[in-house]
């Protein structure tokens, strides 16, 4: 990535106010195998290692609202994850910004989770050619419904991509004749 503006805009104040505090909280609850991610814009508490995943997703939806509204940030729930992060921000306005700054002529979004429909929407949205694609599982079956193509899991994806990969060289090497 080449820095570009939104690539460089730094954390809102308040998302690094929450990550800050986060391993304090976590430790308080007595909380395991929960990790802690930084997505410069957010962060992600998942809960996806932790001995009873949903259970202590579901432990930690208040005190994580609780710390999100002391920063003035949402929550945005997924699977086994909830984001903190600002008002407003989602992967769909991300994927607005992504489109307009590089002046894009199609658009392909992947996605795995609820988190991922705003992107969707936006997909449809932009007026361009596009699809969207659901890395699918039984846990997204909501969107698999809104999704263009479904493929399976992370296999799909990459099964996908090699063939879009062939069909340009091969569009390449024949137009090149």
């Amino acid at each position: 990535m080449g820095g570009r503006e939104s690539e460089r805009a730094p954390a809102a104040p308040g998302v690094l106010h929450a990550e800050a505090a986060l391993p304090l909280l976590l430790q308080r609850l007595g909380v395991e195998g929960v990790t802690i991610e930084d997505k410069q814009r957010a962060v992600a508490v998942h809960t996806r290692r932790a001995p009873d995943p949903q259970g202590t997703l579901e432990r930690l939806r208040e005190p994580l609202a609780k710390l999100a509204a002391a920063h003035s940030l949402v929550v945005e729930p997924g699977r086994m994850v909830l984001e903190l992060r600002p008002p407003g921000m989602d992967k769909g306005h991300a994927l607005d910004l992504f489109l307009a700054e590089r002046a894009a002529r199609s658009v392909m979004f992947v996605g795995d989770d609820l988190g991922d429909l705003p992107a969707f929407a936006a997909v449809r949205a932009s007026g361009l050619p596009g699809v969207a694609v659901c890395s699918g599982s039984a846990e997204v079956t909501e969107l698999a419904a809104r999704a263009d193509l479904v493929v399976d899991g992370p296999d799909g994806v990459v099964a996908l991509l090699a063939e879009l990969a062939a069909a340009i060289s091969d569009s390449s090497a024949s137009g090149a004749r």
